[in-house]
């Protein structure tokens, strides 16, 4: 029986199917996409034209183009966010859970279940939370003495006011992912810890945390690629990226001249773009955060 696993003839029977579904479905429409770019296309599904004369323009307009500059400010706010908000706050949460004895599977349900929910549905409640007249928020700051309204959706606060509830969503993601990590940990090696006299911190700080570098590596890049990305929840509490386009990321810009402005060679090139930035901030987190074998 165990000679059926060791054979490697089947393999190109399973290999193949998935390759062919990765070509058709993610590498063909990723280089159609790149040579869309140099194109001019202005209706979704229009055949293309000739290519843009220089056939570099749309990247050059990028260059000039001030809401793009306003997109990756955004978009770099947005991965400091997550890198400290979503999966420090993960951390945090999972090193607290780990040492809990009862009630483990509560706090994992409770943390987890923003995930669940759809993300236009929780866009649509921060709407409601953060309205400006008779919104929860606002209630609460009169009931505690806070004199006026504030609208929360102004350009001084429509930053603040879109991260809140992406952070607060993906926390639960991350602290599932290390989670997992602290409970692959040998408890051996903390009963060592313990009877060598290491206080609670000690073990979290030289066991937990150097034991789950890796881990912690992963979340990173996952959290880098993620909030470059990121739609649907921004885009359904500040469609078109209002107000005054201030708080467009670079998922939604795209989207943006793709479907609302009819730019589409202009959102190629941006697609583009967000896979450059993807592929070299992955790098670098990689390199900062590089995995270690210990």
């Amino acid at each position: 029986m165990s000679s059926i696993y060791k054979s490697k003839k089947l393999l190109p029977v399973f290999l193949i199917p998935a390759f062919a579904f990765l070509i058709v479905f993610l590498y063909y429409p990723f280089f159609e996409n790149v040579i869309d770019s140099f194109r001019s296309i202005k209706v979704l599904g229009q055949a293309e034209t000739a290519f843009n004369d220089p056939w570099y323009l749309n990247y050059a307009e990028m260059l000039k183009d001030p809401v793009v500059w306003t997109s990756l400010k955004n978009t770099l706010i947005m991965i400091g966010a997550t890198i400290i908000g979503q999966v420090g706050m993960a951390l945090v949460l999972a090193l607290m859970v780990d040492n809990v004895h009862h009630g483990t599977q509560f706090f994992r349900t409770v943390y987890f279940f923003p995930i669940v929910i759809s993300a236009t549905a929780l866009g649509l409640l921060f709407n409601l939370i953060f309205l400006y007249d008779k919104g929860m928020l606002n209630q609460l700051l009169e009931i505690f003495g806070a004199s006026g309204l504030t609208d929360w959706k102004d350009p001084s606060h429509a930053m603040t006011t879109m991260i809140l509830p992406i952070v607060w969503q993906y926390v639960g993601f991350y602290f599932v992912i290390i989670e997992t990590g602290l409970n692959n940990i040998d408890s051996s090696l903390y009963e060592s810890a313990m009877i060598d006299g290491a206080s609670r911190w000690q073990r979290v700080r030289y066991i937990s945390i150097p034991l789950i570098r890796n881990v912690m590596c992963t979340c990173m890049v996952l959290g880098v690629t993620g909030a470059l990305k990121v739609f649907d929840l921004p885009w359904t509490m500040f469609p078109k990226g209002m107000p005054l386009k201030s708080t467009f990321l670079t998922g939604t810009y795209m989207y943006y001249q793709t479907m609302e402005a009819k730019n589409v060679d202009y959102g190629a090139a941006l697609a583009v773009l967000i896979v450059v930035l993807g592929l070299g901030l992955s790098w670098l987190t990689n390199r900062v955060f590089k995995n270690r074998e210990y």
